[in-house]
């Protein structure tokens, strides 16, 4: 499996999706649920914030405090990230986000040891089973997949 290039071919799709989206839609609700296609980006750029700590604690062991939420039986880490911290942003700003923080986690998984992607239980929290190879292509991949579906059909009702 090249792990850069499901990272890679995961954005693709997901920028391919967003900047087909009509500009003046971008903050109508109904992408997902009451999320706008903003707010989809913002979403996504909490993901790629937290992969980006993910590898680079396994580069270099580290607090997580994102990861921490993330993992968080406590918190709605989908609610805090997007209906309140990125709340006011624009698309532009959370699209910003999401590149940079996208760039950072190609980066850091580039130095990324082979071995590492296929240990099972290299992330705790995720299930002993499971190795940061499925952890990619499942919340990583299929994730962006998903959301770029969502959006493709909201924009439909745009034509």
């Amino acid at each position: 499996m090249n792990q850069l290039d499901i990272l890679k071919y995961g954005d693709l799709t997901f920028m391919g999706t967003v900047g087909k989206f009509p500009k003046e839609e971008w903050y109508t609700s109904g992408a997902c649920g009451y999320w706008s296609v903003k707010d989809l980006v913002g979403h996504l750029a909490s993901y790629e914030l937290v992969l980006v700590e993910i590898l680079n604690n396994l580069l270099n062991p580290g607090p997580t405090p994102l990861l921490d939420k993330f993992t968080s039986r406590t918190v709605n880490f989908n609610d805090e990230q997007v209906d309140v911290l990125r709340k006011d942003r624009t698309m532009e700003q959370v699209m910003d986000e999401y590149k940079t923080a996208h760039e950072q986690a190609m980066a850091a998984a580039a130095k990324i040891a082979p071995k590492m992607w296929t240990q099972n239980g290299i992330l705790a929290w995720y299930g002993d089973q499971y190795d940061l190879d499925d952890f990619i292509v499942y919340t990583y991949y299929g994730h962006k997949r998903e959301h770029s579906g969502q959006i493709a059909v909201f924009s439909d009702r745009f034509k």
